[in-house]
């Protein structure tokens, strides 16, 4: 599964350097220049992790950081040309994951990338996740179900691949929209009842008696696997 970054830094041609770099080593990854961007690709997209300068136009990282960790905990790194004690305390204690002071080197950045990536997802060659006659390739995303490929929509199958990676757990509907079409998404809960509507009718055997996708009452959803 590939992995999505955000850039949210003023400095356009060191944001372009580090995309080329990241993009390089397999990550996907968008840039943008102030704080009113970010909340709007944070609206239409999930990421898996987000660099984020602290000296941004009429706000900072910090604020950005505050906002986020209201409905959110994407992995974050602070990268600042300041690196007073005092900001890097405020950047760990508002949910900050790591610090780079800049100037940083290009091999450094990656190595902090890599290691909070590990940290926050694990890396496996292949991750698949199986249940009834259903096949969930996370890595390759696709589906099979009894050994015929299943067609499933961008959002659905992000969808399915987050139930699938926090199987046999409850998962809110406020977390689900969250992280599947983004963190300040406007999405209704309507939106997400109907694509767990769709994942039944294509994986369940009885769509009306699910024995996998699981409501759980005032909760959201759960992917039951018997192990």
């Amino acid at each position: 599964m590939q992995r999505h970054i955000l850039i949210v830094d003023d400095d356009e041609d060191l944001s372009f350097i580090i995309k080329e770099m990241l993009e390089e080593y397999g990550y996907k990854v968008e840039c943008v220049e102030n704080a009113d961007l970010a909340y709007e690709k944070l609206q239409e997209n999930a990421y898996h992790l987000i660099l984020l300068d602290i000296n941004l136009p009429r706000t900072t990282g910090f604020e950005v950081c505050r906002e986020l960790r209201k409905v959110s905990d994407v992995p974050i790194i602070f990268a600042s040309a300041r690196t007073s004690e005092t900001d890097r305390i405020t950047g760990f204690d508002i949910g900050g994951d790591d610090y780079l002071p800049k100037p940083y080197s290009m091999k450094e950045l990656l190595s902090r990338v890599n290691a909070l990536m590990r940290r926050a997802y694990g890396f496996s060659e292949e991750k698949i996740v199986n249940f009834g006659g259903v096949s969930v390739n996370i890595t390759s995303r696709t589906v099979t179900k009894n050994g015929q490929i299943i067609s499933l929509s961008l959002r659905e199958f992000d969808l399915l691949a987050y139930l699938s990676e926090h199987k046999n757990t409850a998962v809110s509907k406020e977390k689900l929209i969250s992280e599947v079409w983004g963190a300040f998404s406007l999405v209704e809960p309507s939106t997400l009842t109907v694509h767990i509507r769709w994942l039944r009718e294509k994986l369940e055997d009885e769509p009306a008696k699910p024995n996998y996708i699981k409501t759980v009452f005032k909760v959201g959803y759960m992917l039951e696997v018997r192990e």
